[in-house]
């Protein structure tokens, strides 16, 4: 199997699952905390794919999904258009509050994206160096599984948080 079939199985596990948590869920179960500084399920799939969406357009060259499409028009987040998330305090996490399908459709968009541009790989793409300000220099193959690490990491919490949220009766 090549590389860019592992890769494009993988972001389809990040989709697959991205899906799963969200189905059927409502304003209470995404904005659910189980502590008052904690991540809420509605973050972190919008965390999560705004992370994804950030790396694969840097590695494409091109625009994010997030702002070349007008997804951040959609979900008028009262931060920065380029925010991803990352070093967010817990009153910009409760400030996402979108709603499952606005979630599934901007990660569902964010995928599209995603597979097309790896559509445009060879197998000797992966070897190429994407950021030297790491030793050793970051290869596309490296960076794109960091984010599919991510990803998963992320989408592995929303259910958890889900579960919790289900077994307090949301």
């Amino acid at each position: 199997m090549l590389s860019i079939e592992l890769v494009t199985d993988a972001f389809g596990r990040v989709n697959a699952a991205v899906h799963s948590v969200l189905r059927d869920a409502g304003s209470e179960f995404l904005t659910f905390r189980p502590d008052p500084d904690a991540n809420t399920v509605a973050w972190l799939i919008w965390h999560l794919t705004r992370v994804q969406d950030d790396h694969l357009a840097d590695l494409r060259g091109g625009e994010q999904v997030w702002t070349g499409e007008g997804w951040a028009e959609r979900f008028a987040l009262p931060f920065d258009p380029a925010a991803t998330g990352y070093g967010q305090s817990p009153d910009e996490v409760a400030a996402v509050r979108p709603g499952s399908a606005l979630l599934a459709g901007y990660h569902d968009a964010v995928h599209a994206r995603t597979l097309a541009y790896l559509g445009t790989l060879a197998e000797a793409d992966f070897a190429r160096i994407v950021d030297t300000r790491w030793t050793p220099p970051v290869t596309l193959g490296v960076r794109l599984v960091s984010v599919i690490a991510d990803d998963l990491q992320h989408v592995g919490q929303a259910a958890y948080v889900r579960g919790m949220a289900e077994r307090a009766g949301c």
